[in-house]
């Protein structure tokens, strides 16, 4: 594609190169004519050879991009899974730069699990099974991975009606049956942090008895959060962390809470006391979105093992997630962890965290499907010792200040580091010294003259006091308004333009113009579709409109006769007719005034008052003289006083008409006699 440099308020090589990626800069000395202004230096680079500027003279900066040295491993260290681990981009504001994002599985990357469970009532059967499965579970994923760690916490529900019922003797047993142990009501429990002891697992559940609540929907969200906030208390590692939940019921979502009047929001932080939720009864149920979102920022990686009836909907909501459906006793939920961990481990899905703002990341990869690019990369099917290419294309939209971020496979610790500079200097190695080329009064700074204080002009020419201010604050008044439009200052004769109140620019010869204030469709200025440029939307290909919210089609404004019947413009896919033309395709004009005797009568007889200069008085008409006419839509006297008999067909465009007229002329008393004879001979 052409580049284009569609610059705005430009006086410096800086604001040059700030106004877009395809700008460049001249600065050779003589570049500029006597009174042109500075701006003329900034174009394509492509354009400012063409008017003469060197190739030495040309500031174009592009893009670096610097890949840091990746950290060696240490020892005892995690095996690494991607590279680089950092680097550097310093980029030209509006171009583009890709770097690559190398990952490979590697074996024996550590798994954290934390299984947690839900004790309601019913799930007394499934508790005595997973008092079993501890060292099963270690062995499974231990064969897998080589190193693994298991930890365990449950939940009930918040204990405030109408969840739990609140009679003293019902909150320290909530169980129906009274000749079976259970513990008291309670919201998230942690019971074992996370650890490669199998034994110590299962004796810890083992110790864990039943509890009760009266809702069927569960605080399993409540749970979640803690789990996911609650890193030191649980034990995450520098790990594959996989969260367990296991469940028969629904949960209960934030809003819920103001059933037992809680109205203070969940403040998404760790509020372990003893190892148990101690705001459970205070704080609001989390949404499922603050859920995914912490889920994310841990990396950890849920599987919903849920009974057949509450085939869970969340982990559609959840990225990097995966559901199992349990049996009725829980007996296969060492299968289902397993399956569920070399399916969320084979796919891989790359993703920043929050961007700075004016910087925007796309992915495309070397997988199947990976040729486009989208707002996260996505590759399935990654074995151990697999690896895949990631192109990540960063672009910053304007200069800002240094920034960094992360990107990283979801679910793995693992990130690279982005740090990103913008080039938005020119670098002209210029002398700091007097230069002749501005009088003596100021230096040469990329070849523009940079003025001494008290100097103004292309040239430093203008010595304040030397002339008369009233003069000179006149050139800066358009129309003998406001000087320069009350948006900059009026110095030696010249708009020196201010900023705009989000970091812009005003800018023309009376600062009359800025690119922030053109028409919007749905909120968005151009629709999204164009560029603002001094208050008017200019369109990218393929879009039409005032505010670029149209795509270009003339479909629905073609006729036989051309678009529009060449009387008016097809805009946004709608004629818009001129001269008091009218309809769907600007067909009819019920004000206009047909010519209707004297051009016909000099270009079919030759006489009349045009009988001198017809062909240039009449040449929007074309004429055809016929011996017999069926009908007529006109009949006129014409400079003789006979009678001319025409029908005048529309053409397409303006004033132009296909004219038939009868060959012979009559007097009114012939044509009377004509019609009477006729009459006669029929009857």
């Amino acid at each position: 594609m052409e580049e284009q440099c569609l610059k705005a308020s430009v006086n410096t090589c800086g604001d040059c190169i700030k106004s877009g990626s395809g700008c460049a800069w001249c600065k050779d000395l003589n570049f500029t004519k006597a009174g042109e202004q500075e701006a003329a230096r900034c174009n394509t680079a492509a354009m400012l050879r063409d008017k003469g500027c060197s190739s030495n003279g040309i500031i174009n900066p592009k893009n670096d991009f610097i890949k840091t040295k990746d950290k060696p491993l240490a020892p005892g260290a995690n095996p690494v899974q991607i590279q680089p681990q950092e680097v550097q981009l310093n980029l030209r504001p509006g171009l583009p730069q890709t770097c690559q994002l190398h990952f490979k599985r590697a074996i024996g990357y550590p798994v954290d699990l934390y299984y947690l469970m839900d004790l309601s009532y019913s799930r007394k059967d499934d508790l005595e099974n997973v008092k079993q499965l501890g060292n099963n579970l270690l062995t499974e994923l231990t064969r897998i991975t080589g190193n693994a760690r298991i930890g365990f916490g449950s939940f009930v529900d918040k204990t405030l009606l109408p969840y739990t019922d609140t009679n003293e003797a019902k909150l320290q047993r909530p169980c129906s049956d009274k000749s079976e142990p259970c513990q008291p009501a309670f919201g998230f429990q942690h019971v074992l942090s996370l650890t490669k002891d199998g034994t110590k697992f299962r004796d810890m559940v083992a110790k864990q008895h039943i509890s009760g609540n009266l809702d069927p929907p569960e605080g399993s969200l409540d749970a979640i959060m803690q789990v996911a906030v609650c890193v030191k208390d649980i034990g995450w590692g520098n790990s594959t962390r996989l969260l367990v939940l296991a469940t028969d019921d629904g949960f209960h979502m934030a809003g819920d809470g103001k059933l037992a009047a809680i109205l203070e929001p969940n403040k998404e932080t760790c509020e372990l006391v003893k190892n148990k939720y101690s705001k459970s009864n205070l704080w609001d149920y989390p949404s499922v979105g603050q859920i995914a979102r912490k889920l994310e920022e841990q990396n950890i990686q849920p599987i919903f093992a849920v009974t057949k009836k509450m085939e869970t909907e969340l982990s559609k909501l959840i990225p990097k997630s995966a559901v199992g459906v349990l049996s009725e006793d829980s007996s296969n939920v060492v299968k289902i962890i397993v399956d569920a961990y070399n399916n969320l481990t084979s796919e891989v899905i790359l993703a920043h965290e929050a961007l700075p703002d004016f910087i925007s990341v796309k992915y495309t990869s070397d997988c199947k499907g990976g040729e486009s690019p989208s707002e996260r990369g996505k590759c399935d099917n990654v074995n151990i010792g697999k690896e895949v290419i990631f192109n990540v294309t960063v672009t910053v939209d304007r200069c800002i200040t240094s920034q960094s971020f992360l990107i990283g496979p979801l679910g793995f610790s693992e990130k690279m580091r982005v740090n990103i500079r913008t080039r938005c200097e020119c670098e002209c190695d210029d002398s700091n010294q007097p230069h002749p080329h501005c009088g003596g009064n100021g230096k040469v700074v990329c070849g523009s003259c940079s003025c001494d204080p008290g100097f103004l002009g292309q040239r430093c020419e203008c010595k304040l006091g030397q002339k008369d201010e009233a003069s000179l604050k006149a050139q800066c008044r358009k129309d003998n308004g406001t000087e320069c439009e009350g948006k900059g200052d009026c110095l030696c004769g010249r708009c020196q333009c201010y900023s705009t109140d989000s970091g812009g620019n005003f800018y023309g010869e009376f600062c009359e113009c800025d690119d922030e204030h053109c028409e919007k469709a749905n909120n968005t200025q151009c629709a999204g579709h164009g560029k603002c440029k001094c208050g008017k939307c200019e369109c990218d290909q393929g879009y039409e409109g005032p505010a670029c919210d149209c795509v270009k089609s003339d479909k629905d404004c073609m006729t036989d006769e051309g678009v529009c019947h060449e009387r008016g413009k097809c805009e946004c896919n709608v004629c818009k007719c001129e001269r008091g033309y009218s309809g769907a395709k600007c067909k009819t004009c019920s004000s206009c005034q047909r010519p209707c005797k004297d051009c016909v009568e000099c270009l079919a007889f030759g006489t009349g008052p045009f009988e001198k200069n017809c062909s240039k008085a009449c040449n929007h008409l074309k004429q055809e003289t016929v011996e017999r006419l069926l009908k007529y839509d006109c009949r006129v006297r014409d400079k003789e006083g006979c009678w001319m008999l025409f029908t005048m067909t529309e053409q397409r465009g303006f004033d132009k008409y296909y004219v038939k007229v009868l060959q012979a002329r009559a007097s009114l008393e012939r044509r009377m006699f004509a019609i009477f004879f006729t009459f006669i001979h029929w009857f």
